[in-house]
């Protein structure tokens, strides 16, 4: 890598560092620390995801007008000052209130970190960009998790404190980190494509939803985060310590495996996949996941010793972190190359508001699922997963070779504009370079 994909690795490695220290102890934080019930805890954790529903939307175009450099400095400035105020928060109000503009800030994060990485890399290392930024989020969450849980101490509320201060530093640390980085020089959306619909009122909304390639990625990517990420921390946990009968200590265990796959695999996997077909690398993870769902199954259902149903559980996040390394290098670049280059921002934004969509309502409808409608549970679960497969290679077909595996390309491209949308197809000259 560059000198500009090491800085932005570095600082979106240290950021996840940083959430790993609160993330995982937030409902214990306002629920029990600062004795505002589990109610108020379900607000907030709510309003922190909801947050990034509210403001994604008009993320994308305002990265694509004015560069995702001071898009993300600042949302780090924002992240900072909402986890500074959420440490400090010990009513119910300054909590919710603290908890959305951590949430926002975190959250406009997401696509102004991917535009970068497309920016800075090309259609032959963009794969390895996007794999190894997953790599070091995973490792970061995991190592912050396990040294903020040596902080951490219920009986002292300053402990937690600590907790959201050190983040907030690492917030800041990602935008120092990041403001060092020369951006290349791209077109703003208003020099963009003439049928991009940069000046109407959709703001470049309706060209991306013509774009059907790009459409059935979102469909996609939402029922991959409805189906595993959307599950982790409500659907699964309360099947595997209802149906299973596993002890709620092993969630951490099981967690602790899937980190561990995804971080022993990643490289690995990368070989395996970065010379085939994404489509159907994508659609492989479907069927690892339907055999993972039924593993998870086996653990509830099966009537088996404890301690089986205990390896079945861990097995099966291990499956899932699995998937996850066959995921990181085929999907988020393809939402890149899939992108006219004057709409990369966008085209970001909208994929991570479907992502967030999936991550609100899975555990909505996972949570009381697999708590109580045990074989219905694991029959649906199973079922998305094998959607994603059907999905994906449905989605293959309306890629091009490049697009689908860029390994073809002879001559390495930014973006790969034989991807506009089909109103802009036919106003926009296609740059030779990128027809391989």
């Amino acid at each position: 890598m560059g000198a500009a994909l090491r800085r932005i690795q570095l600082g979106s490695a240290l950021s996840a560092f940083g959430l790993g220290f609160t993330v995982p102890y937030l409902y214990v934080y306002v629920a029990q620390v600062r004795d505002l019930g589990a109610g108020t805890a379900g607000v907030v954790l709510a309003v922190f995801a909801m947050a990034a529903l509210a403001v994604l939307p008009f993320t994308g175009r305002v990265i694509d007008r004015r560069g995702p450099l001071p898009v993300l400095l600042a949302a780090s400035v924002v992240a900072s000052l909402g986890a500074v105020a959420l440490g400090f928060s010990s009513q119910v109000t300054a909590a919710v209130l603290s908890a959305a503009v951590l949430g926002a800030g975190t959250a406009v994060m997401q696509p102004a970190l991917a535009t970068m990485l497309v920016r800075c890399s090309d259609t032959g290392t963009r794969t390895r960009a996007f794999a190894m930024q997953f790599f070091l989020q995973n490792l970061g969450l995991g190592i912050g998790g396990l040294v903020g849980g040596q902080i951490v101490d219920t009986e002292r509320p300053a402990s937690f404190t600590l907790l959201f201060l050190i983040e907030a530093v690492m917030f800041l640390v990602l935008g120092a980190i990041t403001a060092t980085v020369r951006m290349p020089r791209t077109p703003a959306v208003a020099a963009g494509v003439s049928g991009a619909g940069a000046g109407a009122g959709g703001g470049g909304m309706r060209a991306l939803l013509s774009h059907r390639a790009m459409v059935q990625l979102c469909v996609l990517g939402f029922v991959v985060f409805f189906a595993c990420y959307g599950q982790f921390e409500s659907g699964l946990a309360a099947y595997g310590t209802e149906a299973a009968g596993i002890e709620p200590s092993t969630l951490g265990i099981a967690l602790a495996a899937n980190t561990a796959v995804i971080v022993v695999a990643q490289f690995v996997v990368l070989r395996l996949v970065e010379r085939r077909r994404r489509s159907r690398v994508v659609a492989a993870v479907g069927l690892i996941w339907a055999f993972a769902w039924i593993v998870a199954g086996y653990a509830g259902l099966g009537h088996g010793s404890q301690t089986m149903a205990t390896a079945a559980m861990i097995s099966t996040y291990a499956l899932f972190g699995l998937g996850e390394s066959m995921l990181s290098p085929t999907v988020a670049p393809l939402v890149a190359d899939l992108a006219p280059e004057s709409m990369v921002g966008q085209y970001n934004s909208a994929f991570a508001l479907c992502k967030q969509l999936a991550l609100a309502v899975g555990p909505a409808v996972g949570g009381p699922m697999g708590a109580s409608l045990h074989g219905p549970y694991i029959v649906t679960f199973v079922l998305f997963s094998l959607g994603i497969t059907v999905l994906a290679l449905r989605l293959g077909r309306r890629l091009t070779p490049v697009q689908d595996q860029p390994s073809l390309a002879a001559v390495p491209s930014r973006v790969v504009a034989v991807s506009l949308p089909e109103s802009a197809a036919a106003e926009a000259p296609v740059p030779v370079t990128a027809v391989h």
